[in-house]
């Protein structure tokens, strides 16, 4: 077993985790997985520029999750940043404060490397040969399309997210039909651009990753906490997030910060996630949604652990 750390910074949250990992079997055995809402993208959409307070919650949990690392020993460790990071102009300085804080340069991949990963982390415990899994990744900036089986067909990154969204369209809750309207708009013109590339109705299952999506299945599951466990390979069916995201978008702010499954920083763009999720089901003419809680994480630990073993072996 090789012990890594992988790190994902998104648009909305960035997250941690340490685990050991087997890099003959692919197995991962979780020491510490955890999330913090930073926001990093607030006002990237409008302005070009990753905001100085952004910026400085993302260092505050880098210092907080460099503490976790050194106390269980990481072999090595990877930063993988993603949307809000390939958008702004003034990234260097977002690169120079990781680095200097976590001693490793964040990679800022690119949305087919980023859906790659999220493919692996997503598939790896699910079962193959019944047809191609797409899987979908509802970030802040944008959302990951993924199809393929024992490996990817097809991918596509587009500028759609909970984060965007939020921030251009302002669906504060409850949202007026206007507001939906150009939400909807939005996910249907991505969604057309994606299927140039992606064949988003030819897959058996439909995979769902992050936040927006767990916390759907939460609301659906009637969960009266956050539960991983519970949520982890849950099937929830399209009647279910209809319902669900109805619900979402015609609640005020305060009846969704009262829902016990919400994290609070996900109050006020859980509307947009819900209605991605949405279209594309609709899209995809799935019945339902399996959500994983494994992801882009688990893709970045096992393709470090592949690369350590590669170099041990070259010794």
């Amino acid at each position: 077993m090789t012990r890594v750390a992988a790190i994902d910074c998104g648009t909305n949250s960035i997250r941690l985790l340490v685990a050991d990992a087997d890099p003959a079997t692919g197995e991962l055995v979780d020491l510490d997985r955890r999330m913090t809402i930073v926001r990093l993208g607030q006002g990237v959409d409008r302005t070009g520029r990753l905001a100085p307070e952004a910026l400085e919650r993302t260092f505050a949990a880098c210092r907080e999750y460099a503490t976790v690392i050194e106390a269980h020993g990481a072999e090595k460790v990877r930063f993988v940043a993603t949307s809000a990071s390939r958008d702004a102009e003034n990234r260097d300085e977002f690169v120079a404060g990781v680095l200097d804080i976590l001693g490793v340069e964040p990679e800022v991949v690119t949305g087919d490397q980023e859906a790659q990963l999220s493919f692996t982390g997503a598939t790896n415990e699910l079962a193959h040969g019944a047809g191609d899994h797409l899987v979908v990744d509802i970030g802040g900036g944008s959302t990951e399309l993924v199809v393929g089986g024992d490996t990817v067909r097809a991918a596509r990154s587009v500028d759609i997210g909970c984060v965007r969204l939020t921030e251009r369209h302002r669906p504060s809750g409850p949202a007026t039909p206007g507001q939906v309207a150009a939400i909807r708009a939005d996910i249907e013109a991505a969604l057309d651009l994606a299927e140039e590339t992606v064949p988003l109705r030819e897959a058996h299952t439909l995979v769902g990753l992050a936040g927006s999506v767990t916390t759907i299945a939460a609301l659906a599951l009637g969960l009266p906490e956050y539960d991983s466990a519970a949520i982890h390979h849950s099937r929830i069916p399209y009647d279910e997030v209809r319902r669900v995201t109805e619900w979402l978008v015609a609640a005020t702010h305060d009846e969704k910060a009262a829902l016990p499954a919400m994290h609070p920083g996900r109050v006020d763009v859980i509307v947009s996630g819900a209605l991605i999720l949405l279209a594309l089901m609709e899209r995809a003419e799935a019945a339902e949604v399996v959500v994983s809680e494994h992801d882009i994480l688990d893709g970045i630990a096992c393709a470090l652990a592949d690369e350590l073993e590669r170099v041990k072996k070259s010794l």
